[in-house]
């Protein structure tokens, strides 16, 4: 691994691995703590709308992610916030609509774009130095975010009626929380595409929750094993000259997977430890 930092592409790649990996702890514990990952992923597949509409009026297609992104949040938030007993079949509408009005709008812009595969599946690897530069304030902005108001989200995410109760916006929070969603969505497009988006919001969180006492610590651990997975399939995808978006997921989904498998283990150790001893009279 070592070796491959001489080469500019590679040390970009992981100095935006890592800013990714930040994010993802921050916002993934939010979005799995209130249960929207379905939320995430339809604004990351929505986004593709925004990168079909940028190709077509010849603007920046990270811009034009974004901005589609943060309409797509507003729009699910609107609804979902309104009717959560149908915001599954909504968000599967608008994820959709959203891809499909992109593809359409790629159909019709004239000659052909190699590089919009990399929107679907990553290209962590033609990461460059700009884009570095684009990730740092997105960082800076969601961290500034979850420090500021801490306490409001970790009552919104826990206890609603709580928050309700002594004066909190919980409606406004649950907006900023999409939009932080939606501005995680753009940066981690770059690294895992649109398709494997969902797995870096999720898997670091699901794993953090059981490890931690509170949502501080659960946002850094995920951020941790973010980085991890991050630098681990870079690592393996340089080696085996694999895809490093599809790579860094599996490491991902790898580590879960022995996760679930020792959780497992534990709770059956747990259960035969304290299991209390039956005897059964004899008949005779």
């Amino acid at each position: 691994m070592w070796e491959a930092l001489q080469f500019e592409f590679m040390r970009n790649a992981v100095l935006a691995g890592i800013l990714v990996s930040i994010a993802c702890g921050i916002i993934g514990s939010l979005v799995v703590v209130n249960r929207i990952v379905f939320i995430s992923g339809g604004i990351a597949h929505a986004a593709y709308g925004g990168i079909g509409l940028a190709y077509f009026f010849g603007f920046s297609p990270i811009l034009g992610a974004g901005l589609f992104s943060v309409f797509s949040a507003f729009v699910m938030g609107a609804v979902t916030y309104r009717n959560k007993h149908r915001a599954d079949t909504i968000i599967g509408v608008l994820w959709a609509v959203g891809m499909a009005f992109g593809i359409l709008l790629l159909d019709l812009t004239p000659g052909y774009n190699a590089d919009l595969m990399s929107f679907l599946f990553g290209s962590i690897l033609a990461v460059s130095r700009t884009d570095i530069w684009l990730m740092v304030p997105l960082d800076l902005l969601i961290l500034a975010g979850a420090l500021l108001y801490y306490k409001e989200f970790l009552a919104v995410s826990y206890d609603e009626e709580f928050a309700l109760i002594v004066g909190i916006p919980v409606k406004l929070f649950y907006f900023v929380l999409l939009t932080m969603t939606a501005l995680c969505v753009v940066m981690v497009i770059r690294v895992v595409g649109l398709i494997l988006v969902i797995a870096l919001l999720s898997i670091p969180p699901y794993i953090s929750q059981k490890y931690t006492r509170n949502l501080g610590e659960m946002m850094v651990l995920s951020s941790l094993l973010a980085v991890f997975f991050t630098v681990a399939g870079l690592w393996l995808s340089y080696i085996y000259n694999l895809t490093s978006g599809a790579v860094i997921v599996m490491v991902a989904g790898i580590t879960f997977l022995i996760s679930q498998g020792l959780d497992a283990v534990k709770k059956r150790n747990h259960f035969l430890r304290d299991k209390p001893d039956i005897h059964i009279p004899s008949i005779t």
